[in-house]
């Protein structure tokens, strides 16, 4: 990807969601902006996620995902779970969350949350796209506004992970 592109691709409204994963009693949480509605009937999300993190195996094998929504003023909360690995820290310590219905890590902090049952996952170029059936959801902060990505400036560690598409 050029300089120009990657400048053009960072003009997509994105906003900045904290993922949660579970499978038994192994969680994690990431941070994604990545993240879409593709149906009402069903409801149905999608989301992307780099399959050499730590989170995906879990994705993958727990069938099941969380999406928390980020408030404006939790910048820090999303850069904890965007630049460290669940392999070497967990990540969930010191951080006020539950368990939604499907065992996925849901953050009280949120603005709100989708409680999400995987449906479908495919390789979309150097990302897998989840497509999961929202079984559970609520808002938990109505007068909050959710963090966006373009305010994030580099949270994603992108230019790091994928050098050569900047």
């Amino acid at each position: 990807m050029s300089a120009e592109m990657s400048r053009l691709f960072r003009h997509l409204t994105n906003g900045v969601y904290a993922i949660g994963v579970a499978d038994g009693e192994r969680c994690n949480v990431f941070t994604a902006a990545w993240v879409m509605q593709v149906s009402f009937q069903p409801p149905l999300l999608a989301l992307s996620v780099n399959p050499g993190h730590h989170s995906y195996p879990l994705l993958r094998t727990g069938r099941a995902f969380a999406v928390s929504v980020l408030p404006s003023d939790q910048l820090d909360l999303a850069r904890h779970f965007g630049t460290q690995s669940g392999r070497d820290i967990d990540k969930l310590a010191g951080v006020t969350w539950r368990a939604g219905a499907t065992g996925a890590p849901i953050l009280t902090a949120a603005v709100a949350y989708f409680d999400c049952q995987v449906v479908g996952d495919t390789e979309a170029g150097d990302h897998r796209l989840v497509i999961g059936r929202v079984v559970g959801g609520a808002v938990l902060a109505p007068e909050s506004r959710p963090l966006i990505y373009a305010e994030t400036d580099t949270l994603d560690g992108s230019t790091t992970l994928f050098p050569d598409a900047f």
